[in-house]
């Protein structure tokens, strides 16, 4: 277990991403994932507010509702929930943190929301009154800890001297996208901000939208692909391909899979706490969890790092 910044948050290695309940997993399926990473060790799950609004007839909450429902047909369950504020129709922004917290703790059918994250930076809302009211709902028990999520590095340490200045509660992590084809921004900008302020990081996208499983290794796209598909091909170029290559062989040492293998990876950098990934079926959760515990040798995480030290295709 390790602990968020300077938060009492203290969680297994391995984030679950919720963003597919209701949406891609039904509730059964839902159900077994969430009992599979909780029976394995697991203890925070990561949602929004908005999930999964792009889904045509959804309205968003739906991905909060579903882990409500499991919470509630699973009492005395210790786990932790990490969620948003910003993308729901009904609270866009960070004018109404208030509100958007206590819709999502209806959702969810709890009291307090363990890691509340402004999922995005909002421009039409003064920072100051977007911290003051972050940590309002700190000081009055609806959040435990605070979080950031895709805001620029300058907004980023605008938000934490701004704080520091008003003598608030401060963020603790930051969720920034990070992955094995997608470093440089992450590990010149954000990285350096989680040093100056003693943040923890808990990256999305810990799979690159499944290329790094080694599902997709072709940029031609079949018809009537998914998003994710689109997402995820875009990756496969020759230098996309070589990360898989080297992971391949380093999964097949350790008699594991490749997304073991890239969240071991993601887990050992300076500053990740535990990164974010995602299961749309059951039988993916095993190989997350393993993620979570593979040690993977020095020279094996060089030569990692090494093979994929280069720009990020833009998608």
């Amino acid at each position: 277990m390790t602990t968020i910044g300077a938060s009492s948050l203290d969680v297994f290695p391995l984030c679950l991403g919720g963003n597919v309940f209701g949406w891609t997993a039904d509730k059964e399926t839902t159900f077994g994932i969430l009992d599979a990473f909780t029976a394995g060790g697991g203890n925070l799950i990561d949602t929004a507010d908005a999930y999964s609004k792009w889904v045509p007839g959804h309205t968003g909450g739906e991905s909060e509702r579903m882990i409500g429902e499991w919470l509630a047909a699973r009492p005395g369950t210790e786990v932790m929930i990490a969620t948003k504020v910003a993308r729901h129709p009904e609270f866009p922004g960070l004018g109404n943190v208030r509100g958007a917290a206590e819709a999502s703790l209806q959702r969810l059918g709890v009291e307090v929301i363990d890691l509340y994250y402004a999922h995005y930076d909002d421009p039409d809302t003064p920072l100051e009154q977007a911290v003051t009211a972050f940590a309002e709902l700190q000081d009055a028990g609806l959040i435990r800890a605070i979080g950031l999520s895709n805001f620029t590095p300058d907004r980023l340490r605008a938000w934490m001297s701004t704080a520091a200045d008003l003598g608030v509660a401060a963020p603790v992590a930051l969720q920034p996208e990070y992955n094995l084809v997608h470093r440089n921004d992450v590990e010149a900008d954000v990285a350096p901000i989680a040093a100056d302020f003693g943040l923890g990081m808990l990256p999305y996208y810990g799979l690159a939208s499944g290329f790094l499983t080694g599902k997709y290794r072709s940029t031609e796209i079949a018809e009537g692909a998914s998003p994710r598909a689109k997402m995820a091909s875009a990756y496969a170029t020759p230098q996309g391909l070589q990360i898989l290559d080297v992971m391949e062989r380093i999964a097949g040492a350790h008699d594991t899979t490749m997304a073991s293998v890239a969240l071991a990876w993601l887990r050992e950098q300076p500053y990740v706490v535990a990164p974010i990934a995602s299961a749309s079926r059951l039988e993916q959760v095993e190989g997350l969890l393993a993620g979570a515990t593979l040690s993977l040798t020095a020279g094996e995480l060089e030569e990692l790092t090494v093979v994929s030290d280069w720009t990020p295709v833009d998608i």
